[in-house]
């Protein structure tokens, strides 16, 4: 996890470290934790304004809403993976066209 990556997530308040009386920085256990939920779902292709949104629920330790913030997450994931999916049908239709246009180009080179 390189520095850069770490203030990122503390400036888009996704971690809030504790800090020594030197003023350095101290990642705790459950705030490596939560980096490793974060960079997983952002590996996942998930916008940080939606782990913004759902992190705490899925952090807290606590089960009080959880299956509603679940359920919400889930919602927002599959809208998410959708929006996509329909992206790379449209970028793939564009290749297809490009392939295309390319045999049709070679034949007539010949």
């Amino acid at each position: 996890m390189s520095v850069r990556s770490l203030r990122h997530y503390e400036d888009e308040g996704l971690i809030v470290p504790g800090r020594f009386s030197n003023g350095f920085r101290d990642y705790c256990q459950s705030t490596i934790d939560r980096v490793l939920i974060i960079r997983s779902l952002l590996e996942s292709g998930l916008p940080v304004r939606l782990i913004r949104e759902v992190l705490p629920g899925l952090t807290d330790g606590s089960d009080d809403g959880t299956d509603v913030v679940c359920a919400e997450f889930l919602h927002e994931v599959q809208g998410y993976r959708d929006r996509l999916a329909a992206r790379i049908a449209i970028l793939s239709d564009q290749q297809a066209a490009l392939d295309a246009y390319l045999r049709e180009a070679c034949r007539t080179d010949l």
